[in-house]
C-alpha cells in the first residue's frame, strides 16, 4: 500500500499545531489489513447506516454486502461489564483486579489526561 499523504488534500502536521483531528477509514473491495504510519490496522469493515454521507456511499457503491469478519479480535465492554471494569480499575490501587482489557484502557485513558494537560495553556 502506498504513503497516502500527497502534500495537497492530505498532509501531515505536528500534533500541536491544531486543535482538531481527522480520521480516515479506508474501504477496499475486501476487508484488509494495511499500514498507517508504520502500524498495521484494519480497513473499514462496515459502514455505519447513520452516517451523514451514508446515501452517497450507497449512490456509488451500491447495497452493502458484508461478509468480511475482522481480522483482529474485537474487543469491547457491554454496559454493565463496562461499569465492572472501571470498578476493577479504582480499586486497583489497592487490590488490583484489572484484566488486559481494562490496563489497555486505564493506560489510553492516562495518555489522554497527558495530552489534555498539555493543551492547556499556561497562565
Amino acid at each position: 500500500m502506498c504513503n497516502l499523504i500527497n502534500g495537497t488534500t492530505i498532509t501531515l502536521y505536528d500534533a500541536r499545531v491544531l486543535d482538531e483531528l481527522e480520521f480516515f477509514h479506508i474501504k477496499l473491495e475486501l476487508h484488509d489489513v494495511i499500514y498507517a504510519e508504520g502500524a498495521p490496522c484494519e480497513t473499514l469493515l462496515d459502514v455505519d447506516e447513520n452516517a451523514i454521507n451514508f446515501s452517497e456511499y450507497l449512490w456509488e457503491y451500491g447495497p452493502l454486502i458484508s461478509s468480511n469478519a475482522p481480522c483482529a479480535p474485537v474487543l469491547g465492554f457491554g454496559d454493565r461489564v463496562e461499569i465492572k471494569s472501571r470498578f476493577r480499575s479504582a480499586i486497583s490501587p489497592w487490590f488490583d483486579r484489572r484484566q488486559k482489557l481494562d490496563i489497555i484502557r486505564d493506560r489510553l485513558d492516562e495518555g489522554e489526561i497527558v495530552l489534555l494537560r498539555q493543551s492547556e495553556p499556561v497562565s
